[in-house]
């Protein structure tokens, strides 16, 4: 039998804290306790906001945590082509389609919307897609696209739905409200997701899971933030034909007024802390893993 894997993966897009911290140890103490691998993935492939001196200093908080991981480091900027393949695949079965409303269209959409009442959101809070793209001739997409208009491509979701059975993920740790065990995916709260753009061949969604499956790993774990889009991920590793992991999503860490750390809160920031005399250990007590 294989030994199992997992993965951390942060986007150098600031410098790590707390929260990142928790979620890094976690990783490295399973695949330590259960004989495994761990691999560091670099999620880069937001181009505006990621930065070679935040990856570096990935790199050097991890290091200075006592975290090691298997080389190469996967860096999402270098497999576009994977993501390519993933939506050429979902595009080949009628489940992709062009979307050109911009941000400040949409939301003018949505607002129209609710004039006869509230409009669905996602479980983040952002509303579901309002437009009707997915409606627009061939001929028409083609035209708008040839004429350089901006556009997202984004999921059918109602038919990626109806081509899989119900889904469920086996959930080790536990949701916001107590989820445990076999949880029922429910991606159709989502909306037409986006898969990609047009300067960007893949979203969050998609590459996570292509990376997930590409570098198969078997227990995922990270933050609650992300258990309701397991639905999603589940959808799409069914709908591409990849291996289901178990996942482990363990709370947050918050500050003093419980919201979610980030990453400009330099009070709970590793470097910040590292410069005020913090050890390791300490961080470990921080965090509760003391």
């Amino acid at each position: 039998m294989s030994p199992p894997v997992f993965r951390f993966a942060p986007s150098p897009n600031g410098h790590l804290h707390l929260g990142h911290a928790y979620s890094a140890l976690l990783n490295f103490d399973r695949a330590r306790g259960s004989g495994g691998r761990l691999l560091l993935r670099i999620e880069d492939i937001d181009a505006t906001r990621c930065r070679p001196e935040y990856e570096a200093a990935i790199y050097e908080d991890l290091a200075w945590l006592g975290i090691t991981w298997e080389m190469p480091v996967r860096r999402q900027s270098e497999h576009l082509a994977d993501y390519r393949a993933a939506l050429e695949k979902l595009s080949a079965l009628g489940l992709v389609y062009p979307a050109f409303e911009s941000r400040a269209e949409i939301a003018r959409l949505v607002t129209a919307r609710e004039a006869d009442g509230p409009w669905p959101r996602d479980p983040d809070g952002a509303p579901l897609y309002p437009g009707n793209a997915r409606l627009l001739s061939g001929g028409e997409r083609s035209r708008l696209i040839d004429s350089g208009v901006p556009y997202a491509l984004r999921l059918d979701m109602a038919a990626a739905c109806r081509r899989v059975s119900s889904l469920t993920w086996n959930e080790l740790g536990e949701g916001p409200d107590g989820e445990r065990g076999p949880v029922a995916a429910r991606p159709e709260a989502w909306g037409d997701v986006i898969l990609a753009r047009k300067a960007t061949p893949t979203s969050y969604h998609l590459s996570v899971v292509v990376d997930d499956g590409l570098q198969r790993t078997s227990e995922i774990v990270r933050g609650q933030d992300l258990f309701h889009a397991t639905s999603v991920h589940r959808l799409l590793q069914a709908l591409l034909g990849l291996a289901e992991p178990a996942y482990r999503h363990h709370a947050l860490i918050r500050d003093s007024d419980g919201r979610k750390l980030s990453k400009s809160d330099r009070s709970t920031g590793l470097r910040e802390l590292r410069a005020i005399g913090a050890s390791p250990a300490r961080i470990r007590q921080l965090v509760g893993l003391g």
